[in-house]
C-alpha cells in the first residue's frame, strides 16, 4: 500500500512539474490560444461573420473589389462578397478537413502499426512493406494523384489526403508497439496466460496515447495546409465554397493590385499553422515526463 502511494505521488509529481513547464513556455502558451481562438471562430462563424450570407453564393456587384476598410475589414472580392466573412466560414471547413483526415489516418494507420509490432512475423512483413511503400511517394504528390483520380471536390479531397497520412501512424503506432511490448507488466501478462489481444488493446494501446496526441497537434496543421494545397491547385473544394486555398487561387488572379484576396486567407493559413505547429511542441514537452 506504501509503494502504491508512493507511485501516486511521484505521477502527480511529475505531471504537475510537466504543466509547470508547459504553462511557463511563451511559445506553448501562444499556440494554445492560437488554436483555441481558431476552434472559437469555426464554432461561432455565424455570429462572428458580419456579412454570414457571403459565405455562400451571394452576389453584390456594386461592392466588388473594395480594398479594406471599416465596413468591410478584409475588403470584397470579384463578386461584391466579404472576404472576412468568407476567411471566417473558411475556418469551419479547414478544422474539418484536418480533423477527419486525421481521424481516418490514425484509424487506418494505428491497429495495423500495431499489429505489425506486438504479433510479428508474416503480418509484420506484410503491413510494414506496405507501408514503406506508401512512404516511399511524397505525401502530397500521393494525395494530387489520389484526388485528381477521384474527382475534385472537398470529399475527395480528405480522402486523399488520408490516404497519404496513415503510414506515417502505422509506422509511430509500429515503433511505440516494439518499445512497449518488452515492458515489464507486458511479459508478465503474457507469462500469466492474458490473451495478446487483450494485451495489444488495453496495454500496449493505451500506452502509447501521449505519442499519438503529439503527433496529431502537429500534423492538424500540416493536414490543413496540404488541404488548402489542393484547394489551391483546383482539386480540393471547389467555388464558392471558402475554402482558405481556394480564395487564395481565386485571389492570385487579380494580383497584385487586389492583394487583399489572397493575403488574408493566407494569413488564415499561417496563424493556423503555427498555432497547432507551437501547441504540438508544448504538448512534447509536457508528455516528455521521466518517472524516477
Amino acid at each position: 500500500m506504501k509503494n502504491l502511494s508512493q507511485t501516486k505521488n511521484v505521477h502527480k509529481g511529475n505531471i504537475s512539474r510537466a504543466l509547470y513547464r508547459f504553462t511557463k513556455s511563451p511559445l506553448s502558451l501562444i499556440g494554445l490560444s492560437l488554436v483555441l481562438m481558431m476552434v472559437f471562430i469555426a464554432i461561432f462563424a455565424p455570429f462572428i461573420a458580419p456579412y454570414p450570407e457571403d459565405a455562400k453564393n451571394a452576389v453584390h456587384f456594386k461592392d466588388m473589389f473594395q480594398p479594406p476598410s471599416l465596413k468591410h475589414p478584409f475588403g470584397t472580392d470579384e463578386v461584391g462578397r466579404d472576404v472576412l466573412s468568407r476567411v471566417i466560414f473558411g475556418s469551419r471547413i479547414s478544422l474539418m478537413l484536418g480533423v477527419i483526415v486525421l481521424s481516418i489516418a490514425v484509424l487506418i494507420g494505428v491497429p495495423l502499426g500495431l499489429l505489425a509490432g506486438y504479433f510479428g512475423g508474416i503480418v509484420e512483413t506484410i503491413i510494414m512493406r506496405l507501408t514503406d511503400i506508401f512512404l516511399s511517394i511524397p505525401s502530397l504528390v500521393l494525395a494530387l494523384a489520389v484526388s485528381a483520380a477521384l474527382g475534385p471536390n472537398l470529399r475527395n479531397s480528405m480522402i486523399a489526403i488520408s490516404f497519404s497520412w496513415w503510414p506515417w501512424y502505422a509506422r509511430l503506432a509500429y515503433g511505440e508497439t516494439l518499445k512497449i511490448k518488452e515492458e515489464e507488466f507486458v511479459e508478465a501478462d503474457e507469462s500469466l496466460g492474458v490473451s495478446r489481444i487483450y494485451i495489444a488493446l488495453r496495454e500496449i494501446l493505451p500506452n502509447m496515447t501521449s505519442s499519438l496526441i503529439v503527433k496529431v497537434s502537429l500534423d492538424l496543421g500540416y493536414a490543413i495546409l496540404t488541404g488548402a494545397s489542393l484547394g489551391f491547385l483546383g482539386l480540393g473544394a471547389q467555388p464558392p465554397t471558402p475554402e482558405w486555398g481556394t480564395l487564395i487561387s481565386l485571389g492570385r488572379t487579380h494580383l497584385p493590385g487586389m492583394w487583399w484576396l489572397s493575403t488574408f486567407p493566407g494569413l488564415a493559413i499561417f496563424v493556423t499553422v503555427l498555432g497547432f505547429n507551437l501547441l504540438g511542441d508544448g504538448l512534447r514537452d509536457f508528455f516528455d515526463v521521466e518517472v524516477e
